[in-house]
C-alpha cells in the first residue's frame, strides 16, 4: 500500500487519521508540524501527505510550497478545523484557497472516516499510471 505522511499539530488528529490509514493497509508517519514535516519527507519517498493549514511555526500553505518545490506531482491532502462560511466578512475560505495552490483534496474536521478513505484512494488512483499506459510501455 502507500506511504502516508500526516502533518498536523493535533494529537487526536494525527491518532485518528493514522489509525484509519493503518487499518486499511497504508504505512504512516507523522509530524507535528511543518519544518518537521519538510524534514521527514526530505529523508523519506513518500505517496501521499496530510497537512494541516493552521499549525505554530511553518503553517500548512508554507510546508506546501517547499513540498510543491520538491515534488510538484506528489498528492497533498490539506485538513483545516477552521469553518467554512459564506460571510463575506468571515476568514477566507483556506481549505479552497489550498486547493488552488497545489492540494488535490481537502477535508473539514471533523471528516467521517469513509470521506478521509475515498480521499486517499482518489489521490492514489490519480497518480497510478493508466492501465494502457504501462501495457505500451508509456508511463
Amino acid at each position: 500500500m502507500a506511504n502516508i505522511l500526516i502533518v498536523d499539530d493535533d494529537p487526536a488528529v494525527q491518532i485518528t487519521i493514522r489509525l484509519l490509514l493503518e487499518r486499511a493497509g497504508h504505512h504512516v508517519t507523522v509530524a507535528g508540524d511543518g519544518r518537521k514535516g519538510l524534514a521527514l519527507f526530505e529523508a523519506s519517498p513518500f505517496d501521499l501527505l496530510f497537512l494541516d493549514i493552521f499549525m505554530p511555526g511553518m503553517d500548512g500553505l508554507e510546508t506546501m510550497r517547499h513540498i510543491r518545490a520538491l515534488a510538484p506531482a506528489i498528492p497533498i491532502i490539506v485538513i483545516s478545523g477552521r469553518s467554512i462560511t459564506p460571510d463575506a466578512y468571515a476568514e477566507p475560505d483556506f481549505l479552497k484557497m489550498a486547493t488552488k495552490l497545489g492540494a488535490v483534496a481537502s477535508l473539514q474536521k471533523p471528516f467521517r472516516p469513509d470521506a478521509l478513505l475515498a480521499a486517499v484512494d482518489s489521490c492514489l488512483k490519480a497518480g497510478e499510471p493508466e492501465e494502457s499506459d504501462v501495457n505500451s510501455g508509456r508511463r
